[in-house]
């Protein structure tokens, strides 16, 4: 494994996390947010804590990643292929929203476990194209 390209790779894959989060949470549902504002009544925060979070989850993806890559496909594809799995991860916890959250709606549970998966994908093609196979 190449510690360099790993941990660079993993600095790319939290940018772009980080990008997708933003077109995907702030775009795409953002107005959906708006109609709850006894839930989502919180100050904004520095956008880059969410980068430096963004980093923090793609670096240790990106190390499982490097040392299981021979376990997966060459390329882009079985990149997709590891982020589905680690998806999967990330995908059910979504669901305990709607139990500890008062007023979070229970189909906001599911955008968000989507919203998830499809970012795990992207986390995934990124790291299957710049990790490559040994």
């Amino acid at each position: 494994m190449n510690w360099t390209r790993t941990i660079g790779a993993g600095v790319v894959g939290g940018i772009v996390l980080w990008i997708a989060a933003f077109v995907l949470h702030g775009l795409v549902m953002g107005s959906t947010y708006m109609k709850y504002p006894e839930v989502f009544t919180q100050e904004e925060a520095n956008p880059l804590w969410f980068l430096l979070i963004e980093i923090l989850i793609a670096i240790p993806a990106a190390i499982i990643f490097a040392k299981t890559r021979g376990s997966w496909s060459a390329g882009v594809l079985g990149g997709v292929i590891f982020g589905f799995w680690i998806g999967l991860f990330g995908f059910f916890p979504q669901f305990f929203n709607p139990l500890v959250i008062e007023g979070f709606p229970y189909y906001l549970a599911w955008c968000w476990a989507g919203i998830n998966m499809i970012l795990s994908l992207i986390l995934g093609a990124v790291l299957g194209g710049i990790i490559k196979a040994s």
